[in-house]
């Protein structure tokens, strides 16, 4: 990684972090996975040794809670928030990710710790992209929020994976379509009936 240790021999960091979120978003966007990781100065062999470091901090039998986890990663957050979703209040904790400077990392946890919801969001006083049509659905150009905001009422699916999740849309047009995301942050547009 550039940092002159062998990988694994650092301490694991915001840029470790990074790398993490783009191995589990190679799946579905691998060039631009690819570009990311040249920007960042690392190899493919330190992708991988980040993604099964944060697997082994996650699995481990001492592993600290999640947010303990954040915190020691990312540092203490740049915002730390008290906000209600319907009945309930949640904190909404957010770090910076130097990779997307427009997005935040946010965490979102429970009275006693407890974490709801992590992924991407957009910074505040960063303006969100127009979402009109199908064209502006560009992968990492948009939220899960911002994407069911744009095209009301988007449907919750199921997504693939813990870190995935999946919007039903239908566009202005009447097309109906299917938004991938990883970490919060959109992957691809998938057309049931074809493109």
């Amino acid at each position: 990684m550039h940092t002159g240790t062998h990988p694994g021999t650092h301490p694991f960091g915001p840029l470790d972090f990074q790398l993490v979120l783009l191995r589990r978003m190679a799946d579905h966007q691998p060039d631009l996975v690819e570009d990311a990781r040249r920007e960042l100065g690392v190899t493919p062999a330190d992708l991988r040794e980040a993604n099964r470091r944060w697997q082994a901090m996650v699995r481990s039998p001492r592993a600290r809670g999640s947010v303990a986890r954040y915190r020691s990663v990312l540092g203490p957050p740049e915002t730390s928030v008290r906000r209600r979703i319907g009945d309930l209040e949640c904190d909404a904790l957010a770090w910076p990710v130097p990779l997307w400077p427009g997005l935040r990392f946010e965490v979102l946890t429970a009275p006693g710790g407890a974490v709801w919801n992590e992924w991407l969001v957009r910074a505040p006083g960063t303006p969100a992209p127009e979402l009109r049509t199908a064209g502006d659905l560009r992968p990492w150009s948009c939220t899960v929020d911002e994407v069911a905001r744009a095209f009301p009422p988007a449907r919750p699916m199921e997504g693939t994976a813990p870190t995935r999740w999946r919007l039903g849309l239908t566009l202005p047009d009447g097309k109906p379509c299917v938004a991938e995301f990883t970490w919060g942050l959109l992957q691809r547009v998938g057309f049931p009936d074809g493109p």
